[in-house]
């Protein structure tokens, strides 16, 4: 049987050996009563990474996301994010559903806005509006093709959300691509804002869980609503393990993930009936424009399907393909060659 070749998402990934040795040989406890020390130490050493006081471990990171506007807001409050970010289109409305929030777009480019964007969009203090309380960005950018979002810009973005006390949050679930990509620390791409979120079953490659990162007392209360969400776990430590292990051991690898990424962009831009804009392949994720074939994104996902490689969708008109540790360069260029084939 042919092999498959899974480049839907790096969140296919499994386990490695050495990781489920980890994951079995964890020492663990309650950590509902805080007591799980393997649950303690990757708490403590994302905490340290992201130069934040606390962190919190929970299953997913979207539910990290929520709980960070959950803590920060308050019901009829409103949120400002990119209009293709992950918390407006994939989290299931879970803002308005979770914290009675209304969520304001900005029109981006390439997952990125301005300063200069914001001014008109911030609600004056008038008792018939919402209160603009928190700004969201996206670091890397999943729906734009894993771009990576600049700091100069951030750090603009920082002192105009200060200036009018606004809260500043980081979907960062791919920020360990951002760093490892630009060479910038975490800790630096971190430094500006409120709260934090980072995944660890993405690119890292383990099996379950995010952490939600900040003051000492935003986690104090995100710690109370993780509860009230049903994301309070017990013997965590045997999937907290999977998740050290890959901070450990699996972040200066993405490096690799990027040169497939490149590689699969550059030889697919080729293709005639492909748009690929390569600029924006800066990390693990490639969007590939298929409008030319005469085909639906859908029906590609299908046709390669067939022929043994899996894609997801990433727009209305493109495809999305994620590199990750479970997939080889020898398997990328075969990917190619076959792609190439059926669409020569």
């Amino acid at each position: 049987m042919e092999k498959i070749i899974d480049i839907r998402s790096d969140t296919v990934t499994k386990p490695t050996t050495a990781m489920r040795q980890a994951m079995a040989n964890a020492e663990v406890g309650d950590d509902v009563f805080g007591e799980d020390p393997t649950v303690n130490i990757l708490q403590e050493k994302v905490a340290s990474l992201l130069g934040k006081e606390k962190a919190l471990f929970v299953p997913s990171g979207c539910m990290s996301n929520q709980l960070a506007i959950k803590a920060h807001t308050n019901a009829g409050d409103e949120i400002l994010v990119e209009r293709d970010a992950h918390i407006f289109n994939y989290e299931t409305a879970a803002p308005s559903v979770m914290s009675s929030v209304q969520v304001q777009t900005v029109p981006g480019k390439k997952g990125i806005f301005s300063v200069e964007q914001l001014p008109s969009l911030i609600r004056p203090d008038i008792y018939y509006m919402p209160k603009t309380k928190l700004i969201a960005v996206e670091n890397t950018h999943n729906r734009a093709g894993g771009t990576i979002f600049p700091l100069e810009e951030i750090n603009k973005l920082s002192r105009f959300a200060k200036e009018r006390n606004i809260i500043f949050h980081l979907d960062g679930a791919r920020l360990w691509n951002a760093s490892v990509a630009t060479g910038i620390p975490m800790k630096t791409w971190a430094e500006q804002f409120d709260s934090v979120s980072v995944c660890f079953s993405k690119g890292l490659g383990a099996p379950v869980g995010s952490a939600i990162c900040g003051s000492a007392e935003f986690i104090s209360k995100v710690r109370k609503w993780r509860k009230v969400f049903g994301g309070g776990m017990r013997q965590a430590g045997i999937i907290a393990a999977g998740a050290l292990y890959a901070v450990e051991n699996h972040v200066e690898r993405l490096k690799e993930d990027h040169q497939k990424a490149k590689y699969f962009a550059e030889e697919l831009s080729s293709v005639t009936q492909f748009s690929i804009d390569l600029e924006s392949v800066q990390t693990n994720i490639i969007l590939i424009d298929v409008q030319k074939t005469g085909k639906t994104p859908n029906e590609i996902i299908s046709l390669l399907k067939a022929n043994s490689i899996l894609v997801s969708s990433g727009t209305f008109t493109s495809l999305r393909a994620v590199m990750h540790l479970d997939v080889s360069m020898e398997e990328i260029r075969y990917a190619v060659q076959k792609i190439k084939a059926l669409f020569h």
